[in-house]
């Protein structure tokens, strides 16, 4: 799994960085493909200056997936705040992607779709 990270006026402490390398890491675990070479995720961080002081950070969290990009995005005061409310964010994506595009998803879709119809 590739981590790239982009700041733009800003730079993580190492309590921060650690943060979002533990969250990043969760996800990896609902889908295999995520550890794969030919994907990897981009963390946009961008300080903006604004009036209000919780949306002063804009992250972006882009996942490149082999035929899929997932893509979630928050403004909040707090980079760790923003970054586990974008982990919420792709949680239900990467789940369906995997339901999506792997066997064992297609399977279950299959199986369920008959048990419907009968």
């Amino acid at each position: 799994m590739k981590i790239l990270h982009h700041e733009k006026h800003f730079h993580y402490s190492d309590k921060e960085y650690m943060h979002v390398a533990r969250k990043l890491g969760k996800l990896a675990t609902f889908c295999k493909r995520l550890k794969n070479d030919d994907s990897f995720i981009r963390i946009d961080v961008e300080a903006r200056n604004t009036q209000k002081t919780r949306d002063q950070l804009k992250i972006s969290i882009t996942v490149e997936l082999p035929g899929k990009e997932l893509r979630a995005e928050s403004r909040k005061g707090d980079i760790i705040e923003g970054v586990d409310r974008c982990v919420e964010k792709l949680e239900p994506q990467v789940k369906k992607y995997k339901d999506l595009h792997t066997s064992r998803g297609q399977s279950r879709k299959v199986a369920k779709t008959k048990h419907l119809a009968a």
